[in-house]
């Protein structure tokens, strides 16, 4: 693991001058909304004093001023709260101003006509990937992942493909615990069993795998480079099915690959 470095001079001015200027009132309120996820869409005012360790009282006070405001709604039962559509509505206007969801719409649209399978685009946000495109086929096939869906980094192939210019120092900040959290058979074990992954991925410009995150599932995914040469998003290629059979490989990683770079282009992305 790599030696944490102390803070400059510099540094901890800056640290000291972040703290002179930070609100508590809202940082409290911002963490509330962070606390609500797939896994816990409802909480209590007492689950959220414990788990933030604040007082009930102030959590009650931020919650009514987040009714308020939209931002959460309390539930028939009137002890339980969920997060409300203000929430949605911030989401849905960050999406619609990142100028890569509608440059690649177009490209995804053609990709699923082209290929007859959902095409997605996600954009990393620290240690997870975030659904930020998505388009679907008409099928009988229902997949969970929709526009504004998480899923962890390290264990899926999109995740793969964002972290695939990632050095292992860079690796190993973002990643700093001994053992990586399992989330099937395939997952890597520590970062340098990811970094190594990693290297193959980014040295064979796309991943193809079956089965890598869900088991009924294979994904084809490439890279897309912003005009400074970073990855900034990753392209791919959702086809249900435990196996992509050997005659359709080819094709398909040719066309996602070309999407990719398509998208890139775009993005005034040069020497790709």
């Amino acid at each position: 693991m790599a030696a944490i470095e102390p803070l400059t001079i510099g540094q901890a001015a800056e640290t000291d001058k972040t703290e002179k200027y930070s609100v508590p009132g809202l940082e409290r309120g911002l963490r509330i909304l962070a606390e609500f996820s797939r896994q816990t869409p409802t909480l209590t005012a007492p689950d959220l004093a414990r788990r933030l360790q604040v007082p009930r009282t102030t959590v009650f006070r931020l919650l009514v001023t987040l009714e308020n405001l939209g931002f959460v709604e309390r539930l028939n039962n009137g002890r339980d709260y969920q997060l409300g559509t203000a929430v949605l509505r911030l989401g849905f206007e960050y999406l619609a101003s990142l100028s890569i969801t509608d440059l690649s719409r177009p490209i995804l649209e053609r990709l699923r006509n082209e290929t007859g399978y959902s095409s997605n685009l996600v954009i990393r946000d620290a240690r997870d990937i975030v659904y930020v495109q998505k388009v679907a086929p008409s099928s009988v096939f229902s997949s969970s992942v929709h526009i504004g869906t998480r899923l962890p980094a390290h264990a899926t192939v999109l995740g793969r493909v964002l972290l695939s210019h990632h050095t292992l120092d860079q690796l190993q900040r973002l990643y700093p615990e001994e053992r990586l959290q399992a989330h099937g058979p395939n997952t890597p074990a520590t970062v340098h069993d990811l970094f190594r992954l990693l290297q193959t991925d980014k040295e064979r410009g796309y991943v193809l795998e079956e089965g890598f995150f869900e088991s009924n599932i294979s994904t084809i995914a490439a890279p897309v480079f912003d005009d400074t040469g970073r990855v900034t998003a990753a392209l791919g290629l959702t086809v249900p099915a435990v196996h992509i059979p050997d005659v359709d490989r080819d094709i398909l990683i040719a066309k996602v690959v070309s999407a990719a770079r398509e998208l890139s282009m775009s993005l005034n992305a040069r020497n790709i």
